[in-house]
Protein backbone atom coordinates (compact mmCIF):
# COMPACT_ATOMS: atom_id res chain seq x y z
CA UNK A 1 0.00 0.00 0.00
CA UNK A 2 1.04 3.34 -0.78
CA UNK A 3 1.41 5.64 2.61
CA UNK A 4 3.30 7.82 1.48
CA UNK A 5 2.93 11.81 2.89
CA UNK A 6 0.40 14.03 1.01
CA UNK A 7 -0.08 17.94 1.17
CA UNK A 8 -3.15 17.09 3.57
CA UNK A 9 -0.53 15.62 5.65
CA UNK A 10 0.11 19.33 7.51
CA UNK A 11 -2.99 19.10 9.25
CA UNK A 12 -2.69 18.61 13.31
CA UNK A 13 -4.52 15.50 15.09
CA UNK A 14 -5.77 16.02 18.57
CA UNK A 15 -6.84 12.76 20.14
CA UNK A 16 -9.57 12.72 22.95
CA UNK A 17 -8.98 9.52 25.07
CA UNK A 18 -10.85 7.85 27.63
CA UNK A 19 -7.61 5.40 27.56
CA UNK A 20 -4.33 6.28 29.78
CA UNK A 21 -1.57 6.59 26.91
CA UNK A 22 0.59 4.82 29.67
CA UNK A 23 -1.61 2.08 29.88
CA UNK A 24 -1.87 -1.01 27.95
CA UNK A 25 -0.04 -0.49 24.44
CA UNK A 26 -3.23 -1.45 22.10
CA UNK A 27 -5.38 0.10 18.96
CA UNK A 28 -4.80 4.01 19.93
CA UNK A 29 -1.28 3.90 20.88
CA UNK A 30 -0.66 1.70 17.56
CA UNK A 31 -2.19 4.17 15.15
CA UNK A 32 -1.55 7.53 17.10
CA UNK A 33 2.39 6.86 16.75
CA UNK A 34 2.05 6.41 13.04
CA UNK A 35 -0.02 9.38 13.07
CA UNK A 36 2.90 11.03 14.72
CA UNK A 37 5.40 10.14 11.85
CA UNK A 38 3.80 12.34 9.71
CA UNK A 39 1.30 15.11 11.58
CA UNK A 40 1.63 16.39 15.34
CA UNK A 41 -0.67 14.32 17.07
CA UNK A 42 -1.91 15.95 21.13
CA UNK A 43 -3.12 12.93 23.27
CA UNK A 44 -5.62 14.26 25.46
CA UNK A 45 -6.50 11.86 28.31
CA UNK A 46 -9.31 12.31 31.20
CA UNK A 47 -8.43 14.40 33.76
CA UNK A 48 -6.50 13.40 36.79
CA UNK A 49 -7.90 15.23 40.05
CA UNK A 50 -4.88 15.82 42.11
CA UNK A 51 -4.29 18.52 44.99
CA UNK A 52 -5.16 22.27 45.04
CA UNK A 53 -3.27 23.94 42.56
CA UNK A 54 -5.08 25.51 39.83
CA UNK A 55 -6.39 23.67 36.12
CA UNK A 56 -3.74 23.15 34.02
CA UNK A 57 -1.86 20.52 31.17
CA UNK A 58 0.63 18.03 32.09
CA UNK A 59 2.48 17.79 29.14
CA UNK A 60 4.44 15.35 27.85
CA UNK A 61 6.41 14.08 24.67
CA UNK A 62 6.11 10.27 23.92
CA UNK A 63 9.99 9.45 23.69
CA UNK A 64 9.10 6.67 21.54
CA UNK A 65 6.44 7.72 19.48
CA UNK A 66 6.66 11.48 19.50
CA UNK A 67 2.97 11.61 20.75
CA UNK A 68 2.32 14.86 22.99
CA UNK A 69 0.19 13.08 25.91
CA UNK A 70 -1.48 15.74 27.45
CA UNK A 71 -3.40 15.21 31.24
CA UNK A 72 -5.49 18.01 32.53
CA UNK A 73 -4.87 18.25 36.12
CA UNK A 74 -7.76 19.66 38.46
CA UNK A 75 -8.20 20.42 42.02
CA UNK A 76 -9.40 17.48 43.96
CA UNK A 77 -12.16 19.94 44.76
CA UNK A 78 -13.45 19.77 41.11
CA UNK A 79 -14.26 16.18 41.25
CA UNK A 80 -17.52 15.35 40.69
CA UNK A 81 -18.39 18.89 39.40
CA UNK A 82 -19.04 19.68 35.85
CA UNK A 83 -15.55 20.50 34.58
CA UNK A 84 -16.56 21.02 30.69
CA UNK A 85 -15.57 24.57 30.87
CA UNK A 86 -12.60 24.08 32.62
CA UNK A 87 -11.39 21.56 30.02
CA UNK A 88 -12.80 23.53 26.88
CA UNK A 89 -11.06 26.62 28.21
CA UNK A 90 -7.33 24.59 28.89
CA UNK A 91 -7.93 22.83 25.17
CA UNK A 92 -8.52 25.76 23.67
CA UNK A 93 -5.44 27.65 25.56
CA UNK A 94 -3.14 24.41 24.61
CA UNK A 95 -4.59 25.25 20.79
CA UNK A 96 -3.43 28.91 20.53
CA UNK A 97 0.01 28.20 22.38
CA UNK A 98 0.68 25.47 19.54
CA UNK A 99 -0.63 27.39 16.89
CA UNK A 100 -2.95 24.68 16.25
CA UNK A 101 -5.63 25.80 13.44
CA UNK A 102 -6.33 23.33 10.73
CA UNK A 103 -6.57 19.85 12.71
CA UNK A 104 -8.25 16.24 13.07
CA UNK A 105 -10.29 15.75 15.93
CA UNK A 106 -10.00 12.30 16.63
CA UNK A 107 -12.41 10.50 19.28
CA UNK A 108 -12.38 7.68 21.48
CA UNK A 109 -14.86 8.17 23.84
CA UNK A 110 -18.02 10.42 22.80
CA UNK A 111 -18.08 12.01 26.43
CA UNK A 112 -15.34 14.34 25.20
CA UNK A 113 -17.78 15.95 23.51
CA UNK A 114 -19.18 18.15 26.73
CA UNK A 115 -16.38 19.96 26.25
CA UNK A 116 -15.11 19.50 22.43
CA UNK A 117 -18.60 19.87 20.76
CA UNK A 118 -18.04 23.76 20.18
CA UNK A 119 -14.72 23.13 18.35
CA UNK A 120 -14.25 23.51 14.96
CA UNK A 121 -11.84 20.73 13.29
CA UNK A 122 -11.32 20.16 9.31
CA UNK A 123 -12.22 16.87 9.70
CA UNK A 124 -13.57 14.92 12.41
CA UNK A 125 -13.00 10.68 13.35
CA UNK A 126 -14.75 8.70 15.95
CA UNK A 127 -12.84 5.17 16.46
CA UNK A 128 -15.24 3.19 17.84
CA UNK A 129 -13.12 0.71 19.33
CA UNK A 130 -15.37 -0.97 22.10
CA UNK A 131 -19.36 -0.39 23.22
CA UNK A 132 -18.52 1.52 26.43
CA UNK A 133 -22.21 1.66 27.23
CA UNK A 134 -22.15 -1.69 28.24
CA UNK A 135 -18.43 -1.44 30.20
CA UNK A 136 -19.08 -0.86 33.81
CA UNK A 137 -19.49 2.01 35.07
CA UNK A 138 -20.48 3.69 31.91
CA UNK A 139 -21.74 6.99 32.40
CA UNK A 140 -25.92 7.20 31.37
CA UNK A 141 -25.55 10.09 28.95
CA UNK A 142 -23.08 8.22 26.74
CA UNK A 143 -25.63 6.84 24.12
CA UNK A 144 -26.66 10.61 23.66
CA UNK A 145 -23.43 11.78 23.48
CA UNK A 146 -22.58 9.09 20.66
CA UNK A 147 -25.23 10.07 18.68
CA UNK A 148 -24.10 13.69 18.88
CA UNK A 149 -20.81 12.47 17.72
CA UNK A 150 -22.42 10.55 14.71
CA UNK A 151 -23.67 13.66 13.46
CA UNK A 152 -20.48 15.49 13.88
CA UNK A 153 -18.50 13.34 12.22
CA UNK A 154 -17.02 12.80 8.93
CA UNK A 155 -16.19 9.67 9.22
CA UNK A 156 -16.54 6.30 11.46
CA UNK A 157 -14.12 3.60 12.14
CA UNK A 158 -15.41 0.38 14.19
CA UNK A 159 -12.82 -1.79 16.21
CA UNK A 160 -14.47 -5.32 14.30
CA UNK A 161 -16.94 -6.90 12.58
CA UNK A 162 -19.94 -6.90 15.21
CA UNK A 163 -19.41 -3.35 15.65
CA UNK A 164 -19.31 -2.55 12.36
CA UNK A 165 -22.49 -4.34 11.89
CA UNK A 166 -24.26 -2.45 14.82
CA UNK A 167 -23.02 1.02 14.11
CA UNK A 168 -23.50 0.82 10.34
CA UNK A 169 -27.02 2.26 9.80
CA UNK A 170 -25.72 4.98 12.43
CA UNK A 171 -23.97 7.10 10.16
CA UNK A 172 -22.63 7.11 6.08
CA UNK A 173 -19.66 6.55 6.01
CA UNK A 174 -18.87 3.58 8.70
CA UNK A 175 -15.44 1.65 7.88
CA UNK A 176 -14.91 -1.65 9.73
CA UNK A 177 -10.62 -1.76 11.00
CA UNK A 178 -10.29 -5.00 12.95
CA UNK A 179 -7.67 -5.31 15.60
CA UNK A 180 -4.26 -5.33 13.74
CA UNK A 181 -1.19 -6.75 14.65
CA UNK A 182 2.85 -6.06 14.62
CA UNK A 183 3.84 -9.27 12.99
CA UNK A 184 7.04 -8.62 13.28
CA UNK A 185 7.25 -7.69 17.07
CA UNK A 186 5.72 -11.35 17.98
CA UNK A 187 6.86 -13.24 15.69
CA UNK A 188 10.30 -12.99 17.76
CA UNK A 189 8.38 -15.61 19.96
CA UNK A 190 9.40 -18.04 17.64
CA UNK A 191 12.73 -17.80 17.60
CA UNK A 192 13.69 -16.84 21.28
CA UNK A 193 15.23 -19.53 23.77
CA UNK A 194 15.37 -19.85 27.65
CA UNK A 195 12.78 -18.26 29.99
CA UNK A 196 11.56 -14.91 31.36
CA UNK A 197 12.77 -14.80 34.67
CA UNK A 198 9.25 -15.06 36.28
CA UNK A 199 8.99 -18.59 34.28
CA UNK A 200 11.77 -20.09 36.10
CA UNK A 201 9.46 -21.19 39.07
CA UNK A 202 6.41 -21.86 36.97
CA UNK A 203 7.66 -25.64 34.70
CA UNK A 204 5.40 -26.27 32.00
CA UNK A 205 2.69 -26.65 30.40
CA UNK A 206 2.11 -23.26 30.46
CA UNK A 207 -1.18 -21.89 29.13
CA UNK A 208 -1.17 -17.89 29.33
CA UNK A 209 -3.66 -15.04 28.57
CA UNK A 210 -2.25 -10.97 28.61
CA UNK A 211 -4.26 -7.75 28.45
CA UNK A 212 -6.67 -5.71 30.56
CA UNK A 213 -8.63 -8.26 33.53
CA UNK A 214 -11.96 -6.56 34.07
CA UNK A 215 -15.48 -7.45 34.28
CA UNK A 216 -14.97 -9.50 30.71
CA UNK A 217 -12.85 -12.02 32.17
CA UNK A 218 -14.79 -15.62 33.04
CA UNK A 219 -12.99 -15.59 36.51
CA UNK A 220 -15.04 -18.79 37.41
CA UNK A 221 -13.86 -20.13 34.22
CA UNK A 222 -10.13 -19.93 35.13
CA UNK A 223 -10.69 -20.88 38.51
CA UNK A 224 -12.35 -24.63 37.51
CA UNK A 225 -9.61 -25.25 34.54
CA UNK A 226 -6.57 -24.70 37.29
CA UNK A 227 -8.90 -27.00 39.72
CA UNK A 228 -9.55 -29.79 36.81
CA UNK A 229 -5.66 -29.27 35.56
CA UNK A 230 -3.52 -29.04 38.84
CA UNK A 231 -0.51 -29.54 36.62
CA UNK A 232 -1.40 -27.02 34.09
CA UNK A 233 0.19 -23.81 35.57
CA UNK A 234 -1.92 -20.60 33.89
CA UNK A 235 -0.10 -17.58 33.25
CA UNK A 236 -2.42 -14.22 33.67
CA UNK A 237 -0.89 -10.81 32.96
CA UNK A 238 -2.43 -7.29 32.92
CA UNK A 239 -3.67 -4.48 34.80
CA UNK A 240 -6.86 -5.77 37.11
CA UNK A 241 -9.00 -2.80 36.71
CA UNK A 242 -13.21 -2.22 37.70
CA UNK A 243 -12.92 -5.53 39.68
CA UNK A 244 -12.05 -6.01 43.26
CA UNK A 245 -8.06 -7.84 43.29
CA UNK A 246 -9.79 -9.96 45.67
CA UNK A 247 -12.18 -11.43 43.66
CA UNK A 248 -9.55 -13.26 41.16
CA UNK A 249 -9.18 -16.88 41.64
CA UNK A 250 -6.54 -18.12 43.92
CA UNK A 251 -4.85 -21.55 43.55
CA UNK A 252 -0.76 -22.75 43.68
CA UNK A 253 -0.65 -22.94 39.49
CA UNK A 254 -2.39 -19.71 39.20
CA UNK A 255 -0.14 -17.04 38.14
CA UNK A 256 -1.06 -13.23 38.02
CA UNK A 257 1.77 -11.22 37.26
CA UNK A 258 0.58 -7.97 36.76
CA UNK A 259 0.97 -5.43 33.95
CA UNK A 260 3.99 -6.15 31.52
CA UNK A 261 5.74 -3.88 29.15
CA UNK A 262 4.14 -4.03 25.51
CA UNK A 263 8.72 -4.74 24.73
CA UNK A 264 8.47 -7.84 26.31
CA UNK A 265 5.64 -9.63 25.57
CA UNK A 266 7.36 -11.80 23.21
CA UNK A 267 9.37 -13.23 25.54
CA UNK A 268 6.52 -14.31 27.80
CA UNK A 269 4.75 -15.90 24.83
CA UNK A 270 8.20 -17.56 23.85
CA UNK A 271 7.82 -19.46 27.39
CA UNK A 272 3.81 -20.33 26.63
CA UNK A 273 1.98 -23.47 25.39
CA UNK A 274 -1.41 -22.15 24.57
CA UNK A 275 -2.66 -18.14 24.31
CA UNK A 276 -6.06 -18.19 26.06
CA UNK A 277 -8.54 -16.04 25.60
CA UNK A 278 -11.04 -16.94 28.70
CA UNK A 279 -13.73 -14.12 28.15
CA UNK A 280 -17.01 -13.84 29.52
CA UNK A 281 -19.84 -14.00 27.61
CA UNK A 282 -21.60 -11.03 28.62
CA UNK A 283 -22.71 -7.31 27.27
CA UNK A 284 -19.12 -5.94 27.72
CA UNK A 285 -18.15 -8.86 25.53
CA UNK A 286 -20.65 -8.71 23.12
CA UNK A 287 -18.96 -6.17 20.74
CA UNK A 288 -15.15 -6.68 22.06
CA UNK A 289 -12.34 -7.57 18.30
CA UNK A 290 -9.35 -8.83 21.00
CA UNK A 291 -6.07 -7.78 19.81
CA UNK A 292 -4.53 -10.88 21.70
CA UNK A 293 -6.10 -13.51 19.34
CA UNK A 294 -3.82 -12.47 15.82
CA UNK A 295 -0.66 -11.18 18.72
CA UNK A 296 -0.80 -14.80 20.00
CA UNK A 297 -0.89 -16.31 16.29
CA UNK A 298 2.10 -13.85 15.21
CA UNK A 299 3.94 -15.80 18.00
CA UNK A 300 3.57 -18.94 16.87
CA UNK A 301 0.86 -19.62 19.99
CA UNK A 302 -2.23 -21.65 19.47
CA UNK A 303 -5.43 -20.40 20.31
CA UNK A 304 -8.24 -20.83 22.72
CA UNK A 305 -10.92 -18.54 23.34
CA UNK A 306 -14.34 -18.70 24.41
CA UNK A 307 -17.22 -18.03 21.38
CA UNK A 308 -17.07 -14.20 21.44
CA UNK A 309 -18.12 -13.07 18.07
CA UNK A 310 -14.97 -11.13 16.62
CA UNK A 311 -12.93 -14.62 17.31
CA UNK A 312 -15.39 -16.90 16.29
CA UNK A 313 -15.21 -15.47 12.52
CA UNK A 314 -13.09 -15.35 11.51
CA UNK A 315 -10.32 -17.32 13.64
CA UNK A 316 -12.70 -20.29 14.40
CA UNK A 317 -14.03 -20.76 10.77
CA UNK A 318 -10.65 -20.86 9.41
CA UNK A 319 -9.36 -23.29 11.75
CA UNK A 320 -6.84 -20.55 13.29
CA UNK A 321 -8.13 -20.70 16.67
CA UNK A 322 -10.30 -23.59 18.96
CA UNK A 323 -13.36 -22.03 20.33
CA UNK A 324 -14.32 -23.44 23.75
CA UNK A 325 -17.64 -22.33 26.26
CA UNK A 326 -17.16 -24.74 29.39
CA UNK A 327 -14.12 -26.01 31.40
CA UNK A 328 -14.06 -29.13 30.19
CA UNK A 329 -13.96 -28.01 26.16
CA UNK A 330 -11.62 -25.59 27.34
CA UNK A 331 -8.99 -28.69 28.66
CA UNK A 332 -9.79 -30.63 25.51
CA UNK A 333 -9.18 -27.94 22.98
CA UNK A 334 -6.02 -27.06 24.86
CA UNK A 335 -4.96 -30.53 24.70
CA UNK A 336 -5.62 -31.19 20.99
CA UNK A 337 -3.57 -27.52 20.99
CA UNK A 338 -0.56 -29.00 22.73
CA UNK A 339 -0.76 -32.23 21.42
CA UNK A 340 -0.94 -31.17 17.47
CA UNK A 341 1.44 -28.38 18.14
CA UNK A 342 1.97 -26.17 14.74
CA UNK A 343 2.62 -27.70 11.45
CA UNK A 344 4.63 -25.96 8.57
CA UNK A 345 1.17 -26.27 6.58
CA UNK A 346 -0.88 -25.00 9.30
CA UNK A 347 1.93 -21.81 9.97
CA UNK A 348 2.16 -20.66 6.27
CA UNK A 349 -1.50 -20.56 5.77
CA UNK A 350 -1.68 -18.60 9.28
CA UNK A 351 0.96 -16.02 8.15
CA UNK A 352 -0.81 -15.55 4.88
CA UNK A 353 -3.78 -14.20 6.60
CA UNK A 354 -1.53 -12.29 9.09
CA UNK A 355 -0.04 -10.11 6.51
CA UNK A 356 -3.76 -9.22 5.79
CA UNK A 357 -4.24 -7.54 9.78
CA UNK A 358 -0.65 -4.82 9.82
CA UNK A 359 -1.12 -2.43 11.73
CA UNK A 360 0.89 -0.07 9.05
CA UNK A 361 -1.68 -1.02 6.71
CA UNK A 362 -5.14 -0.36 8.96
CA UNK A 363 -3.29 3.02 9.57
CA UNK A 364 -2.54 3.59 5.81
CA UNK A 365 -5.98 3.24 4.86
CA UNK A 366 -7.32 5.53 8.04
CA UNK A 367 -5.05 7.68 6.85
CA UNK A 368 -6.08 7.79 3.19
CA UNK A 369 -9.91 8.59 4.38
CA UNK A 370 -8.72 10.95 6.27
CA UNK A 371 -6.95 13.01 3.72
CA UNK A 372 -9.97 12.43 1.03
CA UNK A 373 -11.89 13.74 3.78
CA UNK A 374 -9.37 16.92 3.84
CA UNK A 375 -9.63 17.46 0.37
CA UNK A 376 -13.32 17.52 0.36
CA UNK A 377 -13.59 19.92 2.81
CA UNK A 378 -10.69 22.28 1.33
CA UNK A 379 -11.96 21.72 -2.53
CA UNK A 380 -13.40 25.56 -3.89
CA UNK A 381 -16.93 24.85 -5.66
CA UNK A 382 -16.76 25.87 -8.98
CA UNK A 383 -18.00 29.41 -10.29
CA UNK A 384 -20.28 29.76 -13.47
CA UNK A 385 -19.62 33.17 -14.72
CA UNK A 386 -22.82 34.08 -17.07
CA UNK A 387 -21.92 34.67 -20.72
Amino acid sequence: MNNEVTIHDSADLICFSHLRWGFVWQRPQHLMSRFAKQRRVFFIEEPEYVGTAEPHLNTQVCPKSGVNVITPQLPEAMRGSDVSAVLKALVEDLMDREYIRKYVAWFYTPMALDFADKFTPDVTVYDCMDELSMFRGAPPQLCANEQKLFKKSDLVFTGGASLFESKRNHHPHVYAFPSGVDVAHFAQARSIRGSMHEHKEIPRPRLGYAGVIDERMNLELIRDIAAKRPNWQIVMLGPVVKIDPSTLPQASNLHWLGMKNYSSLPEYFAGWDVGLLPFALNEATRFISPTKTPEYLAAGLPVVSTPIKDVVKPYGELGLARIASTADEFIVACEQSMAYGMSLKWRRRLDAFLETLSWDDTWGSMNRLINEALAAKTEKPSVMVAG
